[in-house]
């Protein structure tokens, strides 16, 4: 469902992608929402331009994810390697995605 690919090379890919197109990223990865919520957080401190965000089983469930990120004002793209509407009908709801400037899921 999600890939043979690892973190580390997916984060690879992104680095590249980004530097030529002429763009900065740092990646992020916890399992904590707080810590999550922290980087959100910080990001509007960073002058951060955007986030892509992929917040796993935390789109159905976390309301504070959702204020963190409507608490920075920094655009938000939720993003799923899954096509979460072909999964279980509670998968079908997101948080975040009323405050997304995009919303894609379901590339692998």
């Amino acid at each position: 469902m999600y890939g043979s690919r690892t973190l580390a090379q997916i984060d690879a890919d992104l680095q590249e992608m980004a530097t030529n197109a002429g763009y900065g990223l740092k990646s992020f990865q916890s399992n904590h929402e707080g810590a999550l919520i922290e980087r959100i957080h910080a990001a509007r401190e960073q002058q951060v331009d955007a986030i892509i965000i992929n917040p796993a089983a935390y789109t159905h469930t976390s309301v504070a994810l959702l204020d963190a990120v409507k608490g920075t004002g920094v655009p938000l793209v939720e993003l799923h390697i899954s096509n979460v509407h072909a999964r279980e009908s509670f998968r079908h709801h997101s948080y975040l995605s009323a405050t997304a400037r995009a919303v894609m899921c379901g590339f692998g």
